[in-house]
């Protein structure tokens, strides 16, 4: 199995200095690739003058996420893709679980390893954590991290264990699958675009693991910080998106009824807060959404099939009014 790392950079140098050693290092199995987004600064020549068996992607434009990775992996080969974000740490033998996993299990179309925090290690990292799940109204979760609720990690989760959906910051997933399904949705730009995928997979038959006997640290936040209206905005247009796209039902309309009143609420939160600005992403999140809403609805997934999506009806819910900030408390 040949496996190829594609670290995706903009404007990262000072990341690139602190994270690719432990990658080079560590990763002895898999070919190295950083796909740069147009980048600025001195991330190039960073890596033409100390890294030079690292294999660099020079994209023309900085399309985020979704189109950076998309332009920087339709020319591989490998079998098998980790994307892997630029403020990642990964540890001694982290591959060996996932290659093993992938071997073991012929319907593992997507996966991720234990994410932990890099600034706090014995934390869950917020961005995947123990793996992802999201609710009725497509608000994402995770075992281990609830909204802004980090547990602690004392080994709860380090199974194998099916999930929704992996995280875009060390996403594994099979070359020939995803080119299949036409990559990430170039609309979101960032944010949530790997949750749309791992739905995408589901509903042709593939599986998505967490595989908790490999672990990385993640500084999380490192492009884009958690406290930037630009993730709010991106973060809540999105996962309306996605339930367009996805949901293969008439209860759509219901769902999104619902989701738009209690985003609604938490722009009223964000008000109270003081946070005005993410208040304004949260209005102008919606408004994104219903400019592109018809060109969704007249090009909705091809694939039909219905997949039970969330694991619980609402996690604000349970989470707001019932008080369960711990994933097995959910129910």
């Amino acid at each position: 199995m040949k496996i190829a790392i594609v670290i995706l950079n903009w404007n990262g140098k000072k990341l690139l200095e602190q994270f690719l050693p432990s990658v080079v290092k560590y990763s002895q199995e898999a070919k190295i690739y950083v796909a740069d987004n147009a980048s600025t600064d001195e991330s190039i020549s960073f890596l033409t003058d100390n890294f030079k068996k690292v294999v660099i992607i020079q994209n023309k434009t900085n399309g985020g996420f979704a189109k950076g990775y998309n332009d920087a992996l339709k020319n591989l080969n490998e079998d098998l893709l980790i994307l892997l974000n630029n403020d990642i740490e990964v540890t001694q033998n982290w591959l060996q679980p996932i290659i093993n996993e992938f071997n073991h299990d012929s319907s593992l179309v997507a996966a991720q390893p234990k994410i932990l925090d890099f600034k706090n290690k014995n934390y869950f990292e917020y961005a995947g954590a123990g793996g992802g799940f999201i609710d009725q109204f497509g608000y994402p979760f995770c075992r281990g991290r609830i909204f802004n609720s980090i547990e602690r990690d004392k080994g709860q989760y380090n199974d194998i264990k099916k999930i929704f959906w992996a995280t875009g910051a060390c996403l594994i997933i099979k070359n020939n699958e995803f080119k299949k399904l036409n990559g990430f949705d170039e609309k979101f730009f960032a944010h949530q675009e790997e949750i749309d995928l791992c739905w995408r997979i589901q509903k042709t038959g593939g599986t998505i693991k967490y595989i908790g006997n490999t672990t990385v640290f993640h500084v999380g936040g490192a492009t884009l910080s958690n406290f930037d209206p630009t993730k709010t905005f991106y973060n809540f247009r999105n996962s309306l998106l996605m339930l367009v796209k996805n949901v293969n039902s008439s209860k759509v309309w219901v769902i999104l009824f619902v989701r738009l009143l209690l985003d609604g609420i938490a722009g009223l939160s964000f008000l109270i807060q003081g946070k005005w600005k993410h208040t304004l992403a949260v209005l102008k999140a919606h408004l994104s959404f219903y400019c592109l809403l018809p060109s969704y609805v007249n090009n909705q997934s091809k694939n039909k099939k219905k997949i039970r999506y969330y694991l619980i009806k609402s996690i604000v819910w349970n989470y707001f009014i019932r008080k369960n900030r711990i994933f097995k408390k959910l129910n």
